[in-house]
């Protein structure tokens, strides 16, 4: 069964940083490309980071590049999001999610549908 399970979210003030974790199990997880995909309170998802299963390289939606790095640990399974720079405009649910095929094509962020796998989601809430 295929798990995808976030932490680290919390409350932050403007400026501060979080990390996010996502502990994956139940598949091959250096195989396949994962995203990072937001939700903000009120509005629909919004695809926020990418990284490739082999080459590790990463992709960022232009709200948050600079700001936020993505990596992975293939070794521990794991999915993580460095989230720094912090804005309110950053308050949303972060879920984790697995690429359906692999890795996608270049040329901008998989549609959503491609992703088969979700996490529950972690909350990041920033206000002062």
């Amino acid at each position: 069964e295929v798990q995808l399970v976030e932490s680290g979210g919390g409350l932050v003030q403007p400026g501060g940083s979080l990390r996010l974790s996502c502990a994956a199990s139940g598949f091959t997880f250096s195989s396949y490309a994962m995203s990072w995909v937001r939700q903000a309170p009120g509005k629909g998802l919004e695809w926020v980071s990418g990284i490739n299963s082999g080459d590790g390289s990463t992709t960022y939606a232009d709200s948050v590049k600079g700001r936020f790095t993505a990596s992975r640990d293939n070794a521990k399974n794991t999915l993580y999001l460095q989230l720094n720079s912090l804005k309110p405009e950053d308050t949303a649910v972060y879920y984790c999610a697995k690429y359906a095929n692999g890795d996608p094509p270049s040329g901008g962020p998989p549609p959503l549908y491609k992703y088969d796998y979700w996490g529950q989601g972690t909350q990041v809430t920033v206000s002062s």
